[in-house]
Order: structure tokens, then sequence, then C-alpha cells
């Protein structure tokens, strides 16, 4: 039998668009107890009342950037006591900037890359898989990347720091061996997201350009992806799921237009 997500506490990071606003929707339908964190704190707020309407138990929301550490442990220290006992922490927060050649790329945004992919996604997990440990029960799942596998011209630190967020799942389902914790990393292609719009700092136009002509994955089909993994029975430990639109073979292999 399934795990039954009904009443379930879900902690989700970046959940005010995108892939986690629609991973927070679909816990929802589910009747999970969503903790939410986000930078804009106030869209998260804007979605309360249709997250409850959706099915969702309770909600409660706060503004993090998981960026810093002592923002992370601060925050989590501070969750009321109804809120500590995490079931399911989805570390979705993560972001791309720029596409340019490694070595006249931006420093700055090398540094908000690995910040965030990486480091956020540590201190978030540290500050809550033990508490899962100690409860024997618990479920970590990692927002990766196709770029996690393969690299794309002009995109060498990003593909890195999805490959660090791939190695670093493996490395803590190894940790957790033994335990009834379960680590899954969820590595999507193309999804038609704000992604490509923070990568070239809203640049609305060069943005669109990357999802022209191609049906791309949607936040729903990840979303999809994300509770499917989580609601697999207590015994089944899903690892890696890799997924795209079937118009993209890898990163750079892609076929736009009608299929």
């Amino acid at each position: 039998m399934g795990v039954a997500m009904k009443g379930k506490l879900i902690f989700i990071t970046g959940a005010s668009a995108g892939i986690g606003a629609a991973t927070a929707m679909e816990f929802a339908r589910h009747g999970a107890r969503l903790l939410l964190c986000a930078r804009r704190v106030e869209r998260l707020q804007a979605m309360d009342a249709e997250l409850r309407d959706a099915g969702a138990t309770d909600v409660f929301s706060f503004q993090l950037d998981v960026q810093s550490r002592e923002a992370v442990d601060a925050a989590i220290a501070a969750l009321p006591e109804a809120w500590r006992a995490v079931d399911v922490l989805v570390n979705n927060a993560g972001l791309s900037r720029g596409l340019k050649k490694l070595y006249e790329d931006d420093v700055q945004d090398w540094e908000e890359m690995i910040d965030t992919n990486i480091k956020g996604l540590l201190y978030v997990t540290r500050a809550v898989v033990p508490g899962m440990v100690e409860r024997k029960q618990g479920h970590v799942i990692n927002l990766g990347s196709i770029a996690g596998h393969i690299v794309y011209p002009n995109g060498a630190v990003y593909c890195a720091t999805k490959a660090a967020e791939l190695f670093i799942s493996d490395g803590l389902r190894i940790d957790l061996n033994g335990t009834p914790v379960r680590v899954t990393s969820i590595d999507p292609g193309m999804v038609e997201t704000e992604f490509s719009s923070v990568r070239f700092r809203e640049n609305a136009e060069r943005a669109a350009k990357t999802y022209e002509n191609i049906e791309a994955l949607q936040p729903e089909d990840i979303a999809d992806a994300i509770v499917w993994a989580a609601t697999r029975p207590a015994h089944v430990g899903i690892q890696t799921v890799v997924m795209t639109c079937v118009a993209q073979a890898s990163p750079y292999v892609i076929t736009r237009g009608k299929l």
C-alpha cells in the first residue's frame, strides 16, 4: 500500500512559484499539511486560500533565503512545535544565472548559484534530516536537473551545481541506509517556468525564446512526479527520476515545431 499524504507535514523550499507552487498544490490535493518558504513571502500568502480550498489540512508560510546558513538555522529553530516534525522535505529552491563561456562568466553569478543550489540545499537538509532519523520516518526529495547528468555549452557552473545535487542525494541515501528515511532526486529537462526569466535577469524576450515552438514540461508535470515518489509504498525507494518533454532528447538535442 502506498504512503498516504493526508495530514503529513510537507516542507517545500522555493514554494512561491513554478515547480514549488505546483508541488504545494498537488500535495494540498492529497490533504497534506504544508510548510512553505520562499524569499517572496507575499506570494506564499497569496496562495494560502487556494491551497486550503484544494484540500490542504493546514498551511504555514515564512520568508527564507536558503543562501544564508544563519537564516536557515534560525527559521527552523523558530518553527512552532506543531510544524517541526517534517515528513517530506522538498528541496526545490534553486536558480540559474547567465549563459556564458566559463572563462568569460560573471563570478557573482557563480556565487549565487553555488550558494543556492548547493549550500542552501545542504543547510536545509542538515536542519531537517536529524529529526527524520530520530523519528524513524521521512523522505527527502531534491530537485535536480538533466543538467546534472549532461553538461551543455555555456552552462558549466550551473551544470556543476546540479551534478553536486545528484551526488549529495546519492551520498545522503548511503548515509541514511539502515534507517527508513528515503532520498529521491527528481531531474527534469526543460520546464516552462520563471527559470529562464531568472537566468536572464528578467529579460522576457530572451527568456521566451527558450520555450519557443516546443511543448516543454510544465510545473505540474514535475509536481506529479514528486508526489508520485512520495506516495510509493514505504519499502520502495525511488532514487532518481530523469524526465524531459518528448521533443528534448538531451540538454542540447531539441526539436522545435510540431512533432
